[in-house]
């Protein structure tokens, strides 16, 4: 579903939400208080500003009483098989965030990867799939890179941990591309990244990757992810103390200045090793 069209379809979720709930002769406090979220989140939902989540769509429905209208909707504006069930959502939000944050211990965050190491990636994860497949997997991680290129980016912070810089994902020629691209991005200002050194030890969040993504008209998320499973987060709570962590990961980064030195190197090694085999 294209960009617009996806849009169009969240503004007739949120036009029918509100004729039903106007119906049942709710205020958004009201409905707000039956669904366990705030009456200022139904009427973002309504103006197709934030997204419900699952749960929240499947008590609207029993709330109006409306035979599973919007849970329906929701899986069919939601679900992508391209994707895991657990980041589905995540991909929805990141279209319409204004900032973005990320950590990443391992691997490169998607929204930065080259075609050759997505590939290396998917592959590495799913080894007897077929070539179609893999294909499909990189074609969608490269479309969500797509929102680094609009007009209206958001801003885009990432903290890398050295581990993603030293490990060859692909091959070392595959690794030299995928970090000279992200130095092409931080030179052209798409993106600010730092690095976590070896030297620096141990550091927050040392279980998986983070996300947290903000919104013009809507409070920020977070979002945490291990290797089977991810949990997408909307507890204010909960969401300033990812926040906090993420802070004292960029405290214990090198700068972006330093850290595109050692990006730069890192990739200078990667293209001397693949020369040498």
């Amino acid at each position: 579903m294209a960009k617009g069209s996806r849009q169009a379809a969240w503004e007739f979720f949120g036009v029918e939400l509100k004729r039903r709930r106007e119906d049942a002769g709710l205020t958004q406090v009201e409905l707000g208080l039956r669904v366990f979220v705030s009456g200022g989140y139904i009427g973002q939902f309504e103006q197709a500003i934030r997204k419900p989540q699952l749960d929240v769509a499947q008590r609207i429905d029993e709330a109006l009483q409306s035979d599973g209208i919007f849970e329906r909707m929701w899986r069919g504006l939601i679900d992508d098989h391209r994707y895991a069930g657990y980041f589905a959502e995540v991909v929805e939000l990141e279209r319409t965030a204004t900032k973005i944050c990320e950590f990443a211990p391992i691997v490169v965050p998607g929204l930065l990867q080259t075609a050759a190491y997505a590939r290396a990636v998917t592959l590495s994860a799913n080894p007897f799939v077929t070539d179609d497949y893999v294909e499909e997997m990189v074609s969608a991680r490269r479309e969500r890179a797509t929102i680094l290129r609009d007009a209206a980016r958001p801003e885009y912070w990432v903290t890398l941990h050295e581990n993603v810089l030293r490990t060859p994902v692909g091959g070392p020629a595959a690794m030299a591309e995928q970090l000279e691209h992200v130095a092409d991005l931080m030179r052209q200002r798409v993106t600010w990244v730092a690095v976590i050194p070896y030297a620096a030890g141990s550091f927050p969040s040392m279980g998986g990757m983070l996300k947290l993504m903000e919104f013009e008209d809507a409070p920020p998320v977070a979002y945490t992810e291990t290797e089977y499973s991810g949990t997408l987060i909307d507890s204010p709570a909960v969401v300033k103390h990812v926040l906090r962590t993420y802070d004292l990961l960029r405290v214990a980064a090198l700068s972006p200045e330093v850290a595109l030195a050692l990006i730069e190197s890192a990739a200078e090694d990667h293209r001397r090793c693949a020369s040498t085999n």
